[in-house]
């Protein structure tokens, strides 16, 4: 077996509008060709000890063990391929399953795309690769190291995918119909397109105060500010060196935390320090992270998280650091393993919680405690593995969002305002929340910007809370889904022609217009790019620019069948004609499957928008009938039968009558203007020219432009361009 090709699809593609993110992977089976999976000696038990879960995969129609009985019937390699990586992804603890197989028309046999869902881009590649090989070994009997792939594949999903944080504000706004571009390979986010786009970074956002982000990774501005509004914080003060930790010591006494002035997720905190030798080695740790050191007193009781968005409430999280608790007759190592074992742990934040691992930090922990991890713990006696409550760390959260006293509520809505933060998190020591703080003893820790969100979307105990919601509503009020108007222009001819006229007629009517084509991609009538640039690359181009507010984006085959669109939904579509131009690239051998290509662009047109179609094309006309939006046609006879049975149902159309581009309301006609007049025509002898003007203005009529604004007056208007 051999890869010929592996592509990543990331939008609305040819094989499907709805899953955009596609592995499409071309593959000769070479002498497996002649092979099906029942005519290799014991290939179905291999595969069965290999992945004995797929006996929940199924196969068209078939319910549970569906797949298997195709293995057994007789299936080709590449079917078992795409079963293979769906699995691989499964293992790894992303939730995958749409797959395709298919023989591409025109192609030799024995070579197939397989299709198949993925996460994470880098992952789906992995998959693709290590699908082919294991499959290669099942048929060879060899044997094969899948614990490496499954580890490796949850490593790339670690590295790559979104953290729990942003994840859950981008769902939250997919779920709106808030489209989002990822601007890097971190957590830096676009939410809307154009004008009306929102950023975030985890969770800070584009309207977070850099200021208050700027006082809150400063702990002893913040504790100044807080203690300042008469805020319960830890007394403490900063130090540099072993002098001023000592005069410290003096002052305060113990127990004691040091930790790094700008710290971050716990790093260089040491709690409940009570003697020097501890004090110093706290003071080395925390000298790692920052130069100054807060030296302060240890409060005791339990650590709380409340959060805070848009300066109300939301939520409050009782943590608990990773611990585990003896039974008098195991060992730490024991006890840790079987805590483990809790099918709620898993692999980073693939899970509720996060496996405890023995890492620097537990080990000084039990070195200061003077046991190792051979040490049995007594019936009931809690050891705690690490310093702080951090979830990634092992910890588990209990939501006590509902035990907070009102008191409690107004101080920590206080405490955001006093920073500035719109999303804040803040540390809190006390024996609980269900009296005053101010009162019981507590004090305020920490003030954090970017707080974690993953302990109160998906707490060990209690009930989750929805943290990502008022962030979406805090961006986005009153029901605002971020968008621009999107026009997407697709077809063999004229797309270039179209798209110029539409956005030249967008710009007359005072939008702000970004528009694609293959000679460049235009900002407002500036070319920022250079070339052809019909594909996803340089809508998203367009989309990301803070200075648009309509888009124009001409959509032609390569960029649809290399990577699919880069927009999930336009409110038009235009196809302009299919021809067998460019035919045998790509895999498109026929006129029909090059017409399911340029379909896949009115397939994006929301419910309520218009696909407009060319009446005097088969193929255009025919996909209508696949089309859940509205249909409006262009024609260049207004006797087009297909243009009259339109209009006898009221459609919309823009048909060549007596010389004129014409609108039709049904049998409603306005003119809007002599094609004389209209100087790409060359005086009606273009034919061409005028289909294309036909389409540009049902296209901007559809955004209720009106006709003095198509046609004129003065130079705003469709006489003046020439393309």
């Amino acid at each position: 077996m051999k890869i010929l090709e592996i592509k990543v699809l990331k939008g609305p593609n040819y094989w499907s509008v709805r899953r955009n993110k596609l592995i499409q992977m071309k593959l000769d089976l070479e002498e497996l060709e002649q092979s099906p999976t029942n005519k290799i000696p014991g290939f179905r038990d291999r595969l069965e000890n290999m992945f004995p879960t797929m006996i929940e995969h199924r196969c068209s129609e078939s319910m549970r063990g569906g797949f298997f009985k195709r293995v057994d019937e007789g299936t080709w390699m590449g079917h078992v391929i795409e079963h293979i990586a769906l699995e691989l992804q499964t293992l790894a603890g992303m939730d995958v399953g749409f797959g395709r197989t298919r023989t591409p028309d025109g192609e030799k046999e024995g070579v197939y795309y397989v299709v198949f869902s993925y996460m994470e881009e880098d992952a789906g590649v992995y998959a693709a690769k290590a699908s082919v090989a294991i499959a290669q070994s099942l048929v060879d009997g060899k044997d094969y190291d899948l614990a490496n792939d499954i580890q490796q594949l949850r490593v790339i999903r670690e590295d790559t995918r979104l953290g729990p944080s942003t994840g859950c504000i981008v769902d939250e706004a997919a779920k709106r119909g808030i489209p989002f571009i990822r601007l890097n390979k971190q957590s830096l986010v676009q939410l809307g397109y154009g004008v009306n786009q929102k950023r975030i970074r985890a969770t800070i956002a584009s309207t977070t105060g850099n200021i208050a982000v700027d006082i809150a990774c400063d702990k002893e501005e913040t504790k100044m500010l807080l203690e300042a509004a008469e805020i319960p914080v830890p007394r403490g003060t900063v130090v540099r060196t072993e002098a001023g930790l000592d005069e410290a010591i003096e002052k305060f006494g113990y127990p004691l935390v040091i930790k790094p002035i700008d710290g971050n997720h716990g790093k260089g905190n040491t709690t409940n320090i009570t003697n020097r030798e501890q004090a110093i080695r706290a003071f080395e740790a925390a000298k790692q992270y920052s130069r100054s050191v807060i030296v302060e007193r240890f409060i005791t009781g339990y650590d709380f998280r409340c959060l805070v968005i848009n300066y109300k409430f939301i939520c409050a999280a009782l943590r608990t650091p990773a611990s585990v608790v003896g039974d008098g007759v195991h060992n730490l190592q024991w006890l840790v393993e079987e805590v483990n074992k809790d099918p709620r742990r898993g692999y980073g934040h693939e899970k509720v919680l996060t496996q405890i691992t023995i890492d620097q930090f537990t080990q000084k922990m039990l070195d200061d405690a003077g046991i190792t991890m051979d040490h049995v713990p007594a019936k009931g006696e809690r050891i705690l593995l690490k310093p702080t409550a951090n979830l990634s760390t092992g910890g588990t959260s209990t939501d006590v969002t509902d035990e907070v006293h009102p008191a409690n509520v107004f101080m920590f809505e206080r405490i955001a305002k006093i920073i500035g933060l719109d999303i804040c998190g803040i540390d809190v020591m006390a024996t609980d929340l269900m009296t005053p703080v101010s009162e019981n003893g507590g004090a305020i820790l920490e003030v954090n910007a970017a707080p974690g969100f993953r302990m109160h979307i998906e707490p060990a105990e209690g009930l989750p809370r929805n943290v990502a919601e008022p962030v979406v509503d805090m961006l986005f009020p009153k029901g605002s889904a971020g968008r621009i108007p999107i026009i997407a222009i697709t077809g063999t001819n004229g797309k270039t022609t179209t798209t110029r006229l539409t956005a030249h007629i967008a710009k007359s009517a005072g939008k702000k217009v970004g528009y694609t084509t293959s000679d460049g991609v235009y900002i407002q009538n500036q070319l920022m790019m250079k070339g052809d640039c019909t594909g996803p690359i340089s809508s998203q181009f367009v989309l990301k620019d803070p200075t648009v507010d309509f888009a124009v984006l001409e959509c032609a085959r390569g960029g649809i069948l290399k990577s699919g669109l880069a927009f999930q939904n336009c409110e038009v579509a235009v196809v302009t004609n299919v021809a067998a131009d460019h035919l045998g690239l790509g895999g498109i051998n026929t006129v029909e499957a090059m017409a399911k290509v340029k379909e896949v662009v009115p397939e994006t047109v929301f419910p309520h928008g218009y696909a407009v179609l060319n009446a005097d094309d088969d193929l255009v006309y025919r996909m209508k009938n696949d089309l859940k939006c509205n249909i409006a046609l262009f024609s260049m006879d207004e006797n087009n039968p297909r243009i009259k049975a339109h209009a006898a149902e009221h459609g919309l159309s823009c048909v060549f009558e007596n010389g004129y581009v014409t609108l039709m309301k049904g049998n409603w006609k306005i003119r809007v203007l002599d094609v004389k007049k209209i100087p790409l025509t060359f005086e009606g002898k273009a034919i061409h020219n005028i289909t294309n003007c036909l389409s540009a203005v049902l296209a901007a009529y559809l955004f209720r432009i009106s006709r003095l604004k198509i046609s004129g007056p003065g130079c705003r208007h469709l006489s003046c361009l020439k393309v």
